[in-house]
This record gives C-alpha cells, sequence and structure tokens, in this order.
C-alpha cells in the first residue's frame, strides 16, 4: 500500500470517526453559502456533501488519465464553479449526516482501493489540469483526494467544537 493510500484510509477513518456527533447534532442548518463562497461558512452536511461528491469525481478523473496515452498528459479536473460540482452539492446537502457518511464510507472503499493499486509508474503519469497545468497521479491524488479530505476532517471537528463550546 503506498503512503498516499494509507494516508486517504487514516483521513477516511478519522471522518467517519465522527459519526457520532454528526448524526446526534441533525438537524443541522443548510448554509445558505454553499457555492464558491468561503467554505469556512459550510455547515456539516454541505462539508459532507463535497465530500460525498469529491470522492468519486477525483478518483474517476484520475482513472481517465491513467488510461490515456502514456507520455500524454490527459486533460482532467474542474474549477470550483463548475455547475455539476455545485449542484450535486445541493442536492446532497440535503440528505441526513448518517446518510452522507454511508455513501462516503463507499467513496473511500473505491477511492482507497485505486490508490492503493497504482505502481510507482502509475504515480508519475501525467494530466493536465485546467488550472494547476500539469499534475502526476501521485501529486493529484495528495492534492485533491489525501489532503483536501484531512482539510474537511479538520473543518468538521472546528464546526463540532464550536457547537460544544
Amino acid at each position: 500500500m503506498t503512503d498516499l493510500a494509507t494516508r486517504l484510509r487514516d483521513a477516511g477513518a478519522d471522518l467517519l470517526d465522527l459519526r457520532g456527533p454528526l448524526v446526534q447534532g441533525e438537524p443541522w442548518p443548510l448554509s445558505a453559502a454553499y457555492g464558491t463562497e468561503p467554505e469556512a461558512d459550510w455547515g456539516p452536511r454541505e462539508v459532507l456533501a463535497h465530500v460525498n461528491e469529491m470522492l468519486p469525481y477525483w478518483t474517476a478523473q484520475l482513472e481517465g488519465v491513467l488510461a490515456g496515452v502514456p507520455g500524454t498528459p490527459a486533460p482532467f479536473g474542474r474549477v470550483a464553479t463548475d455547475p455539476d460540482r455545485l449542484g450535486r452539492i445541493e442536492a446532497d446537502r440535503r440528505q441526513t449526516a448518517g446518510w452522507l457518511l454511508d455513501a462516503i464510507d463507499a467513496g473511500l472503499v473505491t477511492a482507497g482501493g485505486f490508490a492503493a493499486g497504482l505502481s510507482a509508474a502509475d504515480l508519475e503519469r501525467t494530466g493536465l489540469h485546467p488550472t494547476r497545468g500539469e499534475l502526476t497521479i501521485g501529486a493529484s491524488i495528495d492534492r485533491f483526494l489525501v489532503t483536501h479530505l484531512e482539510e474537511h476532517v479538520v473543518q468538521l471537528r472546528e464546526i463540532l467544537a464550536r457547537r460544544r463550546g
């Protein structure tokens, strides 16, 4: 298992460990600012909805890079204002925290399996992101899946701490 797959697994476990307080905190109010406004304005449902859509999105995008022509960076990715991204957040944030966590758990299994199955050569394959330019699959997993998930775990912990405080 690669370091990235281990970090993804650990971040996913950290997120799923928050199930108790997230479910007990229901009903969470929906945020008025869930689009491209600062994510710090998001509540638990917006964060969970985003994680639920991002895990399969980035996994599929990086599978596409891996399936591309070796030596030719395959186009992949999106920007924060992508209407499909915003539409999924809008729809999924109306689900319960428990439903979202169950869906995230399934997304973590898929993303983790993808990351764990990559060879060193696979991790070096490059894609072409619309704003970040050429990125390896390894760098993309780190930024778009692992670090991003770790940031959202911190965000959820902060939201829960504010509610307790």
